[in-house]
């Protein structure tokens, strides 16, 4: 007996949201994406269809095999996806789901697909990103690109974001994602430049008492000079 699983016929396609890098062929005259995990090796353009990883003649997806496109559901669980060291200069794409798919409790796996958004983050420094520059790696054919301010590209291959939305064709959106602070750190809301003067003021009293503290215990002064 087998088990025959419902099955789905929406007005319209699902949403989906993944991460990948941005990538740029060889020759400058396409632009596309590759995954993070199990399909990283073949790059995929805006509008693709899946094919089996493993070289199985059986059509993506298919139910004994874990072959096909990949999604999640939600967006902040792919934007989680970014916290990690190899992940930090990734994409998030926002997806339409076409053709054929599974449906699993956190996302989808299926047969084609539609980039219809690729946020970009910050730059390396924590500015807005402004390009998409030579990232040092790549694939057969392809080469990686991660997201760079107009300070940081240093004389690297890069692209503008609309410069690569153009390439990849297919009515692409390359927006860029909101920059960082040193550190990652943020302001608190509601400082102005009067109250972080007198944070800053605060924090040099302070230090300046604990020079104090030291050259008395160790009878130094507070340039490091023995006191006579």
């Amino acid at each position: 007996m087998r088990l025959r699983l419902s099955e789905e016929r929406p007005t319209e396609p699902p949403t989906g949201y993944k991460i990948a890098h941005p990538v740029l062929s060889h020759d400058g005259t396409r632009a596309g994406f590759t995954g993070v995990s199990l399909g990283g090796a073949l790059p995929y353009g805006v509008l693709a269809d899946a094919s089996c990883v493993y070289g199985l003649r059986h059509k993506a997806p298919h139910r004994r095999c874990d072959c096909g496109f990949h999604c999640v559901h939600d967006r902040t669980t792919a934007e989680a996806l970014l916290c990690t060291a190899e992940h930090r200069t990734a994409a998030l794409l926002e997806v339409s789901v076409l053709g054929r798919y599974i449906r699993f409790e956190r996302g989808f796996r299926y047969a084609r697909q539609r980039v219809r958004t690729a946020t970009v983050g910050p730059c390396a420094c924590g500015t807005v990103a402004a390009a998409l520059a030579d990232a040092g790696w790549g694939r057969p054919g392809w080469r990686a690109l991660a997201p760079s301010c107009a300070d940081c590209v240093h004389g690297r291959m890069s692209l503008s974001l609309a410069d690569f939305a153009r390439l990849a064709g297919d009515r692409l959106r390359v927006v860029a994602g909101a920059g960082s602070t040193i550190a990652g750190f943020e302001p608190p809301e509601g400082l102005g430049v009067p109250e972080l003067t007198a944070e800053a003021a605060l924090l040099q009293a302070r230090l300046d008492w604990f020079q104090a503290q030291l050259a008395r215990l160790g009878g130094h002064g507070p340039g490091g000079a023995p006191q006579g």
